[in-house]
């Protein structure tokens, strides 16, 4: 492989790995909120359990995340100084906002969440994790700015050898982004219900000593899934009105991975809306079909990861369409020993993270919301333990 290919090739694996971390935040955002609304309202203990326990496995993915997006950052410096030469002007904007929302309000706000507990009152307390899910999906909606330019470059004009932004209003009601945004929130909805539903399931399947903390989830889980997976199926199918479809003509990766993602979001439009939605009720006492939705639970994050590879490689050969091309966007002086090093180093670092990641969330799933680190009292104040179940 030459040097292009190589570094196409890291930015490929590097933002596929970082994207299945990124739609499991903006599912389980949303859902650990409503959760925690629920306890505030009612003061029941099973929805207080339900928050600190969902929320655990959300502050374990948003942790290992952030460490995934800074190697993301590395790739711009590394391979593509061409792109930051070029339209850095434009292209930096909304990275920049995306980096003070996202390293300053979503980690600060998710911070005074973590270790707020016992410590703020209810109010303020509900009030920081629906920042934090607020400034999760804004940081959502810079990088879908950022990337819908290079889909479709309004809002900038050409000055001397590179871009100069002309119009930030643009870039916010670009096309290419109206409907691609709604898209990855239905994206992640539809992934964070599935691992809901997927970790209740085994549970359930074990015959767990919590079984009404885990109908409730198995059910928020449908629901939320439900609503995902037709909001992503819907946008989805709306893009080809306003996207140029030529793109597409001739690139096998990009037709190969849209067809998949069609596949398995159709599949999703009829087992879950139409198929699991209206037998919610019996649902977690049908043990037969807890397998099946175990087994499910990966779908959403495969037919994410094929999508954003439509997305990219069928803008090809171009970085900015019809503005740059990915080979005059490379940076200059790489050669192929220094691409290779860095795709092996970052492959594997992520990939660590990725496996790390999912082996301590199996660990929680496994383990049940018996014990759980967040949320818990300090020893010497702690109440007495409360049921969850009567």
């Amino acid at each position: 492989m030459d040097v292009l290919d190589l570094a196409r090739l890291q930015f490929a694996l590097t933002g596929s790995l970082h994207f299945l971390f990124v739609v499991l935040t903006l599912g389980l955002a949303p859902l650990v909120a409503i959760m925690h609304t629920r306890w505030v309202l009612s003061g029941n203990p099973l929805h207080e359990h339900m928050t600190r326990f969902w929320g655990q496995i959300y502050v374990i993915n948003y942790a290992l995340g952030i460490v995934t997006g800074l190697v993301m950052e590395f790739q711009f410096g590394l391979s593509w100084s061409g792109l930051s030469h070029y339209a850095g002007d434009v292209f930096g904007a909304p990275l920049a906002m995306e980096t003070l929302i996202a390293f300053f309000l979503e980690s600060t706000f998710l911070g005074l969440w973590i270790f707020g507990w016992h410590r703020l009152r209810k109010g303020p307390h509900l009030a920081c994790i629906w920042i934090v899910t607020l400034t999760a999906y804004g940081s959502a909606f810079y990088i879908m700015v950022a990337n819908s330019f290079l889909q479709n470059p309004v809002g900038s004009a050409v000055d001397g050898d590179h871009l100069r932004l002309t119009d930030f209003g643009a870039l916010l009601s670009n096309k290419a982004l109206v409907l691609s945004f709604p898209h990855v929130i239905g994206a992640g909805l539809t992934a964070g219900g599935f691992v809901v539903m997927g970790a209740s399931a085994y549970q359930l399947l074990r015959r767990t000593a919590y079984a009404e903390f885990f109908t409730k989830s198995l059910r928020t889980g449908v629901v939320v899934s439900a609503f995902g997976v037709l909001l992503a199926v819907a946008t989805g199918y709306a893009q080809f009105g306003v996207i140029q479809v030529d793109k597409f003509d001739g690139n096998t990766g990009a037709a190969v991975g849209l067809g998949f993602m069609m596949l398995i979001g159709e599949l999703l439009v009829l087992v879950v809306p139409f198929l699991l939605l209206p037998v919610i009720y019996w649902l977690p006492r049908w043990r037969w079909t807890h397998p099946i939705l175990m087994i499910m639970t990966p779908l959403p994050f495969l037919a994410a990861v094929l999508g954003w590879m439509a997305r990219e490689i069928g803008r090809q050969p171009w970085m900015i369409w019809e503005r740059l091309t990915v080979a005059d966007a490379l940076s200059p002086g790489l050669t192929s020993g220094m691409v290779t090093a860095s795709l092996v180093g970052f492959t594997a670092v992520l990939g660590l993270l990725a496996v790390v990641d999912y082996v301590l969330i199996a660990r929680v799933v496994r383990r049940g919301p018996g014990d759980l680190a967040l949320g818990a009292w300090p020893r010497t104040t702690a109440p007495a333990p409360v049921r969850l179940e009567v």
